[in-house]
């Protein structure tokens, strides 16, 4: 089953939210962040010109949010080099969404935003 329309606005505030937030609004032009659902997944992503043609938009997988509904939790997870998501073990999964996010937003070990 599908998030209901309550669990997408509450993704949207908490998600959307930082993503908007973290962005100055100065620079929003040429960087954004940006979330997509798939499933149960949240894909937290950096969204640029890329640097060899601007004109060319990529996008850079950020952070990953699955949401196990049999454990009523959701997951974190990060991509490393191999570009495979790995759970990120300081904080792998919590109940409350907020705390995930906001582990995400500050990124205390540089495995998000470097």
């Amino acid at each position: 089953m599908a998030f209901s329309e309550l669990e997408l606005k509450k993704i949207d505030k908490l998600v959307g939210g930082m993503c908007q937030e973290r962005i100055p609004a100065h620079i929003r032009n040429e960087l954004e962040l940006i979330y997509r659902v798939k499933g149960h997944d949240v894909t937290i992503l950096e969204k640029r010109p890329d640097w060899q043609d601007p004109r060319i938009t990529i996008e850079i997988p950020v952070a990953k949010l699955k949401y196990v509904r049999t454990k009523n939790e959701w997951r974190l997870y990060w991509q490393r080099r191999d570009l495979k998501w790995h759970c990120y073990d300081l904080s792998p999964s919590s109940r409350d969404l907020k705390e995930l996010v906001e582990e995400v937003d500050n990124d205390p070990y540089c495995y998000f935003f470097g």
